[in-house]
């Protein structure tokens, strides 16, 4: 069969040539470097590799799994190879999530244009697809699976096998009495248009249909009244329904005449169903739509622990790869830990450790060209300087020379500020976080002031360090004698501007000797016990300076810690390890879903409050509580957890935690649906009540029930609390990197009541 996006794909002389296949080295490793047939499938979307041309072929990539291409010389591997190979004839191929990149090599560099060219031009086309367009791609890769002898024809029996790669458990009879009907050209076997006819009757969606009928009059159609009561009814879209309604019809209805009569048919009303428009994400939720001009505390910051690690954290690689990809999905807050190198060149990787190695201008580098891609709103280095003095000034160097007007080296005014500047005023800035020899107020000064001669600076600068850093010792080192430290240079402590990292020692202590612009860093264990033994404390610290949380340095294995808590008592830069899959991620990339993915969250206004009396741990109730009902409906395409196992059916169930205050941290779940991942039907309800949910993020888990062991993974979609839609509503589901699984959803209906009413405790 082929695609069914053809004529609609682009035409053009790169794609031809992809198709015909091409011989090329796929590079690992310095010493891993392998010749590969590559060829792009007849579908356009798809590209297999073989050992040879001719040779038995597997599938290496599809276009949908692409995020972007790459020139050779922007890639660290290829560089290192640059005297085995050409730069210009290689390129890498990036993946969206945590997949590794593919690195190769072409024989020649028109060869190398055609491959980058002709794969950007796909994953453009796939990035612009409309919904239908995304569902007939759908349609077509599992037809490629399901057509196992490529005959582009599909056989009762290769249906049959097909059914269970879809997840579909269907009695023979049933599924042949679908196949003949769907095979109009009576061939015995479907094609084209004659499969889509098949999906379609897999895909009947009876309590869509039962929804529709409840509201139609005639049960054919919604007239524009109709779709206004529910809209008001179920979807709580108030008063600007009518308006709304008359808009979703115009986007959603397939037909022109319905569009002008303003109804909406069954086909339109499931179109709007499963849109953005129906989705559990507030659309309002999703551009900047939060107050970006308060002072920078005031804001949950996106941020990152030992950011160019892509491994664990004793013998992982170092790679420039961990800050692209960090700063990519909005992280605004990167980690580089420097040490000095050879040739005088600093170096960052994980010290003490036998992590590799990476040179600190290729981290300032990348740092430079992808700071701005995703997010307009402020960078923040976090410098971990173990650095000699000489190699400072270099760091300081390639800071200034490399970032040029991106760094930030002076206020915004020159003047003495009186709070930190907003995210707003720092557009496109990158700011650098660490230690610095003096105060804001004393480098300005300066300015307006003769230097001191070199001598005379050198010894004002051990006085300052000895002033600002007399409680280095470690508890293991407090009876032996500390070594000594290199002194920081001047012109990497003049590039500290607003966050001067200091040493916490308690809160009244900040209080009365620190600054606002002066910052703060707390080990996992300091911060959790902080927020038990002094909560309120910690929620009012953060009102007027910046905290940054780490993970503990026992999770060699770069795991995580549950960033909920900390965000609960306001700490603005809660560090994760990115690299890491998993619930803990999850969270973070839930709350820093909406304001248009910019890593930056205005913190609710009881976390803003200078007089603030919330204690994390004890809140004083009621708050704004709310009651939560959750009705699970259905399930829709879920995807195998095993692709290796054919026969292997799921049994899916659906969980749906809260996170929040500890006494709002709950889960709930259904009962599984035996043999049913492509349309199982739940229709149970779950009830949660919320204390404070302005804190609170929503996971939804779809698991496959296994009685033997722990339930497998199958998809989840996170969100806040704030951004949820009332009404019955589409989750999208993602995988455990965070990619879409379209189109795997599960069908909800959402209802919250004030107060805690119906609610057992």
């Amino acid at each position: 069969m082929a695609s069914l996006l053809q004529g609609r794909l682009p035409v053009h002389q790169d794609l031809l040539l992809m198709q015909k296949g091409t011989l090329m080295r796929k590079v690992r490793s310095k010493s891993w470097k392998k010749l590969r047939y590559f060829r792009l499938q007849d579908d356009g979307m798809t590209v297999w590799h073989a050992r040879q041309a001719g040779g038995r072929a597997k599938p290496s990539f599809s276009i949908s799994d692409v995020d972007t291409v790459r020139e050779g010389h922007e890639s660290e591997l290829l560089r290192n190879l640059a005297e085995e190979f050409p730069l210009e004839q290689g390129f890498t191929i990036v993946f969206h999530g945590r997949r590794s990149n593919l690195d190769l090599v072409a024989n020649s560099v028109e060869e190398a244009q055609i491959w980058m060219q002709g794969l950007q031009l796909l994953v453009d086309f796939v990035t612009s697809m409309d919904q239908q367009e995304r569902l007939d791609q759908w349609l077509s890769d599992w037809f490629q699976h399901g057509d196992k002898n490529q005959d582009g024809r599909m056989s009762f029996g290769e249906v049959q096998r097909l059914l269970h790669l879809m997840n579909v458990e269907m009695d023979q009879d049933h599924a042949f009495q679908l196949f003949q009907r769907a095979d109009a050209s009576q061939s015995g076997t479907l094609e084209g248009e004659e499969f889509v006819e098949f999906y379609k009757s897999l895909t009947q969606r009876p309590e869509v249909q039962e929804l529709f009928e409840k509201f139609s009059s005639d049960g054919q159609k919604l007239t524009l009244l109709e779709f206004v009561d529910f809209l008001q009814e179920e979807q709580k879209e108030g008063e600007r329904a009518s308006d709304l309604a008359l808009e979703l019809i115009d986007c959603y209805e397939p037909s022109d005449s319905g569009k002008l009569r303003h109804v909406l048919s069954m086909d339109g009303f499931l179109s709007y169903l499963y849109s953005k428009d129906g989705d559990i994400f507030n659309p309002t939720c999703l551009p900047i739509y939060q107050d970006m001009t308060q002072p920078l505390n005031q804001y949950y910051i996106s941020s990152s622990h030992n950011t160019y690690l892509v491994g664990d954290q004793l013998c992982g690689q170092s790679s420039v790869e961990g800050y692209i990809r960090a700063l990519k999905r909005g992280c605004r807050c990167v980690e580089v830990d420097i040490w000095d190198g050879p040739s005088g060149e600093p170096i960052v990787y994980h010290g003490h450790t036998l992590t590799s190695r990476i040179p600190f201008k290729d981290v300032v580098a990348a740092i430079g060209q992808y700071a701005f891609q995703t997010s307009d709103y402020p960078v923040i280095l976090s410098l971990e300087n173990h650095c000699s003095w000489e190699q400072q000034e270099i760091i300081a160097r390639h800071l200034t020379e490399i970032l040029g007007n991106q760094l930030l080296s002076t206020t915004l005014d020159g003047q003495l500020p009186t709070q930190l500047p907003s995210p707003e005023e720092l557009r496109r800035k990158i700011l650098v976080k660490g230690k610095k020899l003096k105060t804001l107020e004393e480098d300005l000064e300066e300015e307006e002031e003769e230097p001191e001669s070199e001598l005379e600076e050198a010894e004002l600068q051990l006085e300052a360090q000895m002033e600002s850093e007399p409680q280095e010792l470690s508890p293991r080192s407090k009876d032996k004698k500390k070594k000594s430290k290199p002194i920081l240079c001047p012109s990497l402590s003049a590039l500290v501007v607003y966050l001067k990292a200091v040493t916490f020692y308690s809160f009244t202590h900040s209080r009365e000797h620190y600054r606002f612009y002066e910052t703060s860093s707390f080990s996992e264990a300091k911060a959790k016990s902080l927020i038990k033994e002094a909560g309120n404390e910690f929620v009012l610290h953060n009102t007027w300076q910046l905290s940054r949380v780490y993970p503990s340095g026992l999770r060699t294995d770069s795991s995580n810690y549950n960033p909920q808590e900390f965000w609960n008592a306001g700490c603005q830069m809660v560090a994760l390890n990115m690299q890491t899959a998993g619930l803990e991620m999850d969270l973070c990339d839930g709350l820093f879903r909406q304001n248009a993915g910019s890593g930056y969250v205005l913190k609710p206004d009881f976390l803003r409050d200078a007089q603030s009396s919330f204690h994390p741990e004890r809140p004083i109730s009621p708050f704004k509580a709310q009651t939560l009902l959750i009705q699970v409906i259905s399930g829709q395409q879920l995807p195998k957890v095993d692709k290796t196992k054919e026969e292997s059916i799921v049994d899916p169930l659906v969980r749906v935690e809260i996170f929040g205050i500890r006494q709002d941290t709950t889960r709930q779940e259904t009962s599984y649906v035996e043999n049913n991942g492509f349309n199982p039907y739940w229709g149970q309800t779950l009830c949660f009540r919320v204390l404070v949910p302005e804190l609170a993020l929503l996971r939804f888990v779809v698991k496959d029930y296994d009685w033997k062991s722990r339930n497998d993974f199958i998809g989840q979609y996170t969100l806040p609390w704030n951004c949820m839609q009332q009404g019955y509503r589409h989750i999208h589901l993602l995988s455990k990197d965070g990619i879409s699984l379209h189109p795997a959803s599960i069908f909800v209906h959402i209802c919250t009541r004030e107060g805690l009413e119906g609610v057992e405790s």
